[in-house]
């Protein structure tokens, strides 16, 4: 989801809640604490430089149990970073505290509220490091056995 299908998504509503990817609800009465650029800058394993760039938006659930974040205010904190800090309209990335850590996630709006989607490690240069694809097999390629091929007794089963 990028910060402009956000800030569409919170324009038609009155409340949201954010599930996790398991089905659980991030606290009701989380904090958005941080709005924020976060620039990657590396080489992959094939030595092609890249450079990917976010929003990140970092969500804190505290002890203040009647904070409530409505839709206008946080379109109202994205503005403003988008504003002060010169953010486009990046693709979101969800920081938020897990068990041991801060765990990242995409986001995605659905109809019953905003989902986190989970992140994915891949190779981004298969072609040049070495890891060979799977083969891609079409199942219709297979073809069962006739039954006089394999019958009961026959010794090939």
């Amino acid at each position: 989801m990028r910060l402009s299908s956000l800030k569409t998504y919170l324009s038609g509503i009155d409340r949201f809640t954010i599930s996790l990817p398991d089905g659980s609800h991030v606290p009701g009465h989380f904090h958005v604490t941080e709005v924020g650029e976060v620039t990657k800058h590396f080489i992959d394993c094939g030595g092609t430089v890249r450079r990917e760039r976010v929003a990140s938006l970092q969500l804190w659930s505290a002890n203040d149990y009647d904070h409530r974040l409505a839709p206008d205010k946080l379109i109202k904190i994205v503005e403003i970073a988008k504003r002060d800090l010169g953010l486009g309209d990046l693709d979101i990335e969800v920081e938020y505290q897990g068990e041991q850590t801060i765990q990242k996630f995409g986001l995605e709006a659905t109809d019953d509220g905003l989902v986190l989607t989970t992140k994915l490690t891949d190779c981004l240069a298969k072609d040049n490091c070495g890891v060979p694809d799977k083969p891609k097999v079409s199942l219709s390629a297979f073809t069962a056995k006739s039954a006089s091929s394999c019958a009961p007794g026959s010794g090939c089963c």
